[in-house]
């Protein structure tokens, strides 16, 4: 009878083991009675070690966020330049949050601090301003304008609302796709609220 071998686990690496060791802690004592010491011990790291993968507790939760913004910018510059400019946008929007199921579960703890837990609250706005710079500068390359102009600006906020409104709903339905949460959020901004029409 051939021996049954059993796969290795997979051992993140050291930024991954400490934003997963976070990540638990703030979901099972909250945020802010979780100190970074407690992070770093949970990680089997150091004090030190754990600031040089993040310098502070509020950019464990949002992990390779920076990543994940210079990916959205990528599909953006390779937008094919005959689409519409909001159908690029969306487009890019729901690619960059296309997940891998195996990476949901951990997905949902990161969402559902970002957008529940008043200390982070913050820091999120400065996180979600980075994302807005990207589409706007997008739009105002398609559209002849300036980033800080009033459409370029509209279409970056409008655009990460949708985004944000299709996370939450996501989140409120357990088992639920998030892309198709997504699509449904873009669909009815770009066209207009349609279902709102009588």
């Amino acid at each position: 009878m051939a021996e049954t071998r059993t796969a290795a686990p997979v051992v993140p690496d050291g930024r991954a083991r400490v934003e997963r060791a976070a990540l638990d802690l703030f979901a099972t004592r909250g945020f802010e009675q979780v100190t970074s010491d407690e992070v770093a011990d949970s990680a089997g790291i150091s004090r030190r070690t754990f600031f040089r993968y993040f310098p502070t507790k509020a950019d464990a939760v949002w992990g390779d966020f920076a990543g994940h913004v210079a990916r959205l910018e990528r599909l953006l510059a390779d937008a094919d330049p005959a689409q519409p400019v909001l159908t690029s946008v969306c487009a890019a929007y729901v690619e960059v949050n296309d997940y891998p199921d195996a990476e949901l579960p951990l997905l949902r703890e990161r969402m559902r601090l970002i957008l529940t837990e008043p200390a982070l609250l913050a820091h999120s706005q400065l996180r979600f301003a980075e994302v807005d710079r990207v589409v706007a500068r997008h739009v105002a390359a398609r559209t002849g304008g300036t980033p800080t102009g009033l459409l370029p600006r509209l279409v970056a906020a409008s655009t990460r609302a949708a985004a944000t409104t299709a996370f939450e709903a996501w989140l409120a339905e357990a088992g639920s796709p998030l892309t198709r949460h997504l699509h449904l959020a873009f669909d009815e901004m770009a066209a207009g609220f349609p279902s709102l029409r009588g």
